[in-house]
């Protein structure tokens, strides 16, 4: 996008742009999404940043009044598979917080140096500054949701001293921690909690949603003791437990209708609160909440074939997986296996929640197990097949096709799913060329319609 593009965006507060960029106003010092509904600056005093870690680096603050840093991200990291979409796929899910700037290069295997470069340079911030601005924005949930100890919650977004936490959020807020807590929006929404009622979210969106497509199909899926799914249709509820880096959690996700540009209504109950910014990225990646619905349906609708199913179902998605290698392992058994798995090796839960009773195994638990399961779970658990969000698609795929018993099918729904590809065609399904980069979200298309 050219910059006259991008203002005619913000002059009309067009909310398709959301998280695909921010601007910032030079005379106010503030940063903010496209649909800011302030009154339009002069163009000449707009800066534009791919990033809100840019805007921030830059000196700007964020916007109190459209939160710019609670915008859905942008899909483009989706759909990249070079190495500064992965980068940031591994910056979302919590890699250089838990491992470093050296943790992140080598899980990508460039440099710290090269890794520092290529992003400065595309996105005018490193990854020290990336993960700063969403370490900000975890904090801010927190502090706004819960009534947990300032302290608490400066460790528990990531950062490494309550000095640098104060320093970080004034710099963002231009507030204290004390006075970001005070200016939490009252009435409606999720509402503050205490710990123990676990921490509420709101899961943002842009464009439609088809809720109901996506619960149909978690429900279709859903494996006895790690997941369920309750309630009439329209007003169900997804809950399930999840494998973090720091301790387990477990989720409840409403069917929600918010309408375009919504969210969808989530609490986190969480073991260890350091897992919170991975568990929400992870969450983001199932329900496919980065997508943009936009570019999609206007793809796709061009087809003759799809148009009719994409004026039937705007804004359909194509769900990912909130653990890549448990959907592996899934994909590979089917659901009545891997629920015999739960209760064979899963993880018990020290305090079960209704049906939810365990945690599902890690692929080393199921090593021993013969055959091809026996195999996929050796790959995964000894790193010769990596699934993480930052995982090479063509090299993992590859991966899992070497393996003993791995189909083509299985290898290609857990590319299209486990690693959020979307842009898989799968054996035996149509798929036409011209529904690139897109072709997972054409498939789900036609199953959706049978």
């Amino acid at each position: 996008m050219d910059e006259e593009t991008r203002y005619e965006a913000v002059r009309s507060r067009d909310a398709r742009f959301d998280g695909e960029f921010f601007f910032a106003v030079e005379t106010t010092g503030i940063y903010c999404r496209p649909s800011c509904p302030a009154v339009t600056p002069k163009r000449k005093n707009v800066r534009y940043y791919t990033t809100a870690a840019a805007a921030q680096g830059s000196g700007f603050r964020a916007c109190r009044r459209c939160r710019p840093d609670a915008v859905p991200g942008s899909a483009e990291w989706n759909v990249r598979a070079d190495v500064v979409g992965r980068a940031m796929r591994m910056i979302g899910d919590g890699v250089v917080d838990r491992e470093g700037v050296s943790g992140l290069a080598v899980r990508l295997g460039y440099s710290a140096r090269q890794v520092q470069r290529q992003l400065t340079a595309e996105l005018g911030a490193g990854p020290v500054a990336l993960a700063r601005a969403q370490r900000a924005h975890t904090a801010r949930v927190l502090l706004q949701t819960t009534d947990l100890p300032i302290t608490e919650i400066a460790f528990a977004a990531g950062f490494a001293s309550v000095r640098q936490f104060n320093d970080t959020i004034r710099v963002v807020y231009a507030l204290t921690p004390t006075a970001l807590r005070a200016a939490a929006p009252r009435g409606g929404g999720a509402g503050r909690a205490t710990p123990a009622a676990g921490v509420p979210l709101r899961l943002a969106y842009r464009g439609a949603y088809q809720a109901g497509a996506v619960f149909d199909l978690l429900s279709d899926e859903a494996v006895a003791g790690v997941e369920q799914v309750s309630g009439e249709r329209g007003g169900r509820t997804y809950r399930r437990t999840l494998r973090l880096p720091y301790g387990t959690g477990i989720v409840a996700v409403e069917e929600s209708d918010h309408g375009p540009g919504g969210w969808l209504d989530a609490r986190l109950h969480l073991t260890d609160l350091r897992d919170l910014t991975t568990a929400v990225q992870r969450l983001r990646r199932l329900f496919d909440l980065d997508a943009d619905p936009y570019a999609v349906d206007e793809r796709l609708g061009a087809d003759a074939r799809l148009a009719p199913l994409v004026a039937a179902r705007p804004g359909l998605r194509s769900p990912g997986a909130a653990d890549p290698e448990e959907f592996a392992v899934r994909a590979l058994v089917g659901r009545g296996e891997a629920s015999v798995l739960v209760e064979r090796y899963g993880k018990a839960l020290d305090a079960p929640c209704g049906a939810l009773t365990h945690v599902f195994p890690e692929p080393g638990a199921l090593a021993g197990e013969p055959g091809p399961l026996g195999e996929l779970a050796t790959a995964l658990a000894d790193g010769r097949v990596r699934l993480d969000a930052g995982a090479d698609r063509e090299d993992a795929e590859a991966g899992l096709l070497a393996l003993e018993g791995m189909g083509a099918g299985v290898a290609a729904v857990v590319r299209m799913r486990a690693l959020g590809d979307p842009d898989v065609g799968l054996p035996g399904v149509d798929v036409r060329e011209g529904w690139r980069p897109w072709r997972s979200y054409g498939v789900r298309h036609l199953l959706a319609a049978g």
